[in-house]
């Protein structure tokens, strides 16, 4: 009896004599929160040991999270997305330790695709910037988070979302923790009678603004379009759909975000365009708008007729006064893009090549502001960014991080209209047109924000990329079983 109780007291004492030191501590730093480093300590082995072996329930705990998370500064210059971002760490460190211990964990669908050579050949220049960063301590912590940002949603689809009811689940886990979310804003919103001017008040503690909200809300409407479009007439659960999608559209109209609605109609667009194989036309077009307009603005410094007036700059509680205020462009969000845009410019052509380095742009910028564009608004409280993900990428990463950026991307919108035009699956197909959708959202949205750093938006950029790869091997998967059911022997008995 001794002899089996030893262990058990051993593994009992070590829990109880932490539980007894944290307990002395809250009780003389009157601090509650101490009395969570014991439960911490029992429980963190055990979780980590379950997640070794049941690593999907973290992947659809990471889903869940995604549009529950909340921003949490642990100190004044550290910060993080909890939980969600807790959860891309373990998965990171899980799917390396794997890697490690049984190589052949990676998937070799992955390894040979040629976007996954494209996305190695970028992440290669991220880190050559890294060595030119006037802030190398900063653009180290961009390229730890951008690891823990691609391994989670790049590479594990390949090994775990392996048919079409594990791509239902991952539907599932996105759009209904989205959709009660939606629900509560709205009703939170009908006490201020869904004004205008009240969006601001109820986003916290999900999402930092409106137009965060509402980016990630408009990113998720073609998932919950894929279950309504799969799903049989017939069925009941069509009619709940429905009214889910209803909610959805009315919690992205009380949004108040121009450029969610903008992304919603590009998004039901891009439909029509894949479907015509219009993808390479209008990619070619927006390219060269790009660059016509690129070169006009430097012309003659013909930017400088978009100078605002400092003090009619305004921002109205209205929003019919706002939207007037846009198209005259008086609006102060519109200025202010403007201003950071002009000194994104101008911090490019000192370092083309290698940029200032990843996560630089908000220590580094008023130098090259142009005052005649500053805004009331410009003091920048909230240390964002350009307003421009494609900017931001050139001024940070060089022309040739924002080349490589660039490839990755168009090859992706590429890659699903070739895939969809191939596929036989209507359930693929379906899906191919939501992720190809959401890209193009996803791409407009960025055109005035940097939405792709951020966990909600940038984690389904790169879950779409993850979903691409999938696609393609699923195709693979058909036609050589097509080829097989084509070219099987045929048996005959000779009597």
């Amino acid at each position: 009896m001794t002899a089996l109780e030893t262990p058990y007291q051993r593994s009992f004492l070590l829990p109880f004599f932490v539980f007894l030191i944290a307990l002395i501590l809250s009780v003389t730093f009157q601090e509650p929160r101490l009395m969570i480093i014991p439960f911490v300590w029992v429980l963190t082995p055990l979780l980590f040991s379950y997640f070794i072996l049941h690593t999907e329930q973290l992947f659809w705990l990471l889903l869940i999270a995604l549009p529950l998370s909340t921003e949490w500064n642990i100190t004044p210059s550290l910060g993080l997305d909890f939980p969600d971002e807790i959860f891309m760490l373990l998965l990171t460190g899980i799917s390396i330790a794997k890697l490690v211990h049984t190589p052949r964990w990676f998937p070799r669908s992955l390894a040979i695709h040629p976007l996954f050579f494209i996305l190695c050949l970028y992440f290669f220049w991220l880190i050559i910037t890294v060595e030119f960063s006037v802030e190398p301590v900063l653009s180290v912590k961009f390229v730890l988070a951008k690891t823990w940002f691609i391994i989670p949603f790049v590479m594990l689809p390949q090994i775990l979302l392996f048919s079409m009811d594990r791509i239902r689940k991952m539907a599932l886990c996105l759009v209904i923790p989205m959709l009660l979310l939606v629900v509560q804003v709205l009703i939170r919103h009908a006490f201020y009678q869904l004004s205008f001017e009240s969006i601001k008040k109820i986003m916290f503690p999900f999402f930092r603004n409106h137009v965060n909200y509402s980016s990630m809300l408009v990113c998720l409407l073609p998932v919950g379009w894929c279950f309504w479009k799969l799903t049989p007439r017939e069925s009941k659960s069509k009619k709940w759909i429905t009214i889910a999608l209803v909610i959805g559209l009315g919690g992205l109209l009380f949004a108040y975000s121009r450029g969610a609605w903008i992304a919603l109609l590009a998004g039901i667009g891009v439909v029509w365009v894949i479907r015509k194989k219009w993808m390479r036309v209008l990619i070619l077009i927006s390219i060269s708008v790009i660059l016509v307009s690129t070169v006009w603005l430097v012309t003659d410094k013909n930017f400088m007729r978009f100078v605002p007036d400092h003090d009619r700059t305004v921002y109205n509680t209205d929003f019919g006064k706002h939207m007037m205020a846009t198209v005259a462009l008086k609006d102060v969000s519109n200025a202010e893009r403007f201003y950071r845009w002009v000194a994104g410019a101008r911090m490019l052509t000192e370092k083309p090549i290698t940029g200032f380095g990843p996560n630089t742009f908000y220590l580094h910028y008023r130098p090259y502001t142009v005052n005649r564009f500053q805004t009331w608004v410009s003091d920048n409280p909230e240390h964002s960014t350009v307003h421009n993900y494609f900017i931001l990428v050139s001024l940070e990463q060089g022309i040739i991080g924002l080349l490589l950026f660039c490839l990755l991307y168009f090859g992706m919108l590429l890659a699903v209209q070739r895939i969809y035009h191939q596929l036989q699956s209507r359930f693929y197909q379906t899906v191919t047109l939501a992720t190809g959708s959401i890209l193009i959202m996803i791409g407009v949205i960025n055109c005035s924000s940097d939405m792709i750093e951020t966990d909600k938006v940038g984690s389904l950029f790169w879950l779409c990329l993850g979903m691409i790869i999938l696609l393609d091997t699923k195709l693979k998967e058909e036609k050589s079983t097509l080829a097989n059911d084509q070219f099987s022997p045929i048996t005959t008995t000779i009597s």
